[in-house]
């Protein structure tokens, strides 16, 4: 069956990967991003999520695009020392990254429960296990698992399940801009990940895609580690 899904940050990396693989299986796509883009492959809004007004067009886009299911990517990293990070950065973080989420899906809750069918997957971070100068991120991405689970436990009777993705560190354009082929920062994370390489959006997208799919139906509250290994530790002889 063809459904109808809607992706915060989908104007590029895993965002728009997934985009593109859902409208190649024939699903409708909505997309939320700050800029536009070219030849996106649905309907795309230009909105940004960091502005606090944006929450009622969010609502109104949700509601009128009688959504099957959400993917809540949009992120915000404002990177920082312990000892350096303002009051006001950790509110900026927490309500980018959590907000729009929570918005999102509960102006989508009245359309899936009337179906009895709904999917919503949120993406988090292999940062939540432990990342220098993330405190306010990986806190955002972990109140973001906290969310999978206690939506899960409230929506498990009603055919709509939530789930999260957890992705390591991805080859997208602003992982590549921070951290250029053979600088110190590329050794840093591959270091890192069991596997030696860095994950494709591509490869993340196909999670994302299999948890929205009526094959995971009996799949909820749970996070899926998407990351070479990086969660589990150092690959050691």
């Amino acid at each position: 069956m063809k459904r109808t899904f809607l992706i915060t940050g989908a104007s590029k990396g895993i965002g728009l990967a997934l985009a593109q693989r859902l409208a190649a299986r024939g699903h409708k796509v909505i997309g939320i991003a700050r800029n536009p883009v070219e030849s996106f492959p649905g309907t795309l809004h230009p909105l940004d999520l960091a502005d606090r007004t944006a929450n009622e067009e969010l609502v109104k886009i949700v509601r009128d695009g009688n959504v099957d299911g959400v993917i809540n990517n949009v992120g915000l990293v404002r990177a920082a020392p312990l000892g350096n990070i303002a009051v006001g950065t950790l509110e900026e973080v927490m309500r980018v990254n959590l907000l729009p989420a929570l918005v999102a899906v509960q102006a989508a809750l009245p359309a899936m429960r009337a179906r009895g069918w709904g999917r919503v997957v949120n993406i988090s971070s292999l940062t939540v296990l432990g990342s220098v100068e993330r405190t306010s991120y990986a806190a955002a991405k972990a109140a973001l698992v906290s969310f999978t689970r206690s939506w899960a436990l409230e929506l498990a009777p009603t055919g709509i399940t939530v789930n999260a993705v957890s992705p390591g560190p991805t080859e997208t354009e602003l992982f590549r801009a921070n951290n250029p082929a053979g600088s110190k920062g590329e050794a840093r994370y591959l270091s890192g990940i069991p596997m030696g390489r860095f994950g494709k959006p591509e490869e993340l997208a196909a999670a994302i895609d299999f948890l929205l799919s009526d094959d995971a139906a009996f799949i909820t509250g749970q996070t899926l580690q998407v990351d070479g290994g990086a969660s589990i530790g150092k690959a050691s002889l």
